[in-house]
């Protein structure tokens, strides 16, 4: 039974390595010049948020996994916010 524990855990973590490197070639695969591209690389960090929760529940951090989960959405609307307001336009 101990055995299958381990398989699953570390299929798990396997999943959610995937899921970053994913995330990585999508935040690269964006041209910083095009409109609005922070909001779309905001939504592909989403993805490697939920792999990190994902991976912390297999790893046994339940608690810590709720404390991220709770906490990266309020990050990513703050710097999106940040981006949106603080932008000048020099026309």
């Amino acid at each position: 039974m101990l055995d299958i524990i381990i398989i699953l855990k570390s299929a798990v973590l396997i999943i959610a390595s995937v899921l970053i490197i994913l995330t990585a070639i999508g935040i690269l695969r964006f041209k910083d010049d095009l409109s609005r591209v922070l909001y779309a690389r905001i939504h592909i960090l989403g993805v490697a948020d939920m792999a990190c929760i994902i991976a912390l529940l297999a790893l046994d951090a339940p608690l810590l996994a709720v404390t991220y989960f709770v906490l990266a959405p309020f990050a990513s609307h703050a710097i999106a916010n940040a981006y949106y307001y603080g932008e000048e336009k020099n026309d």
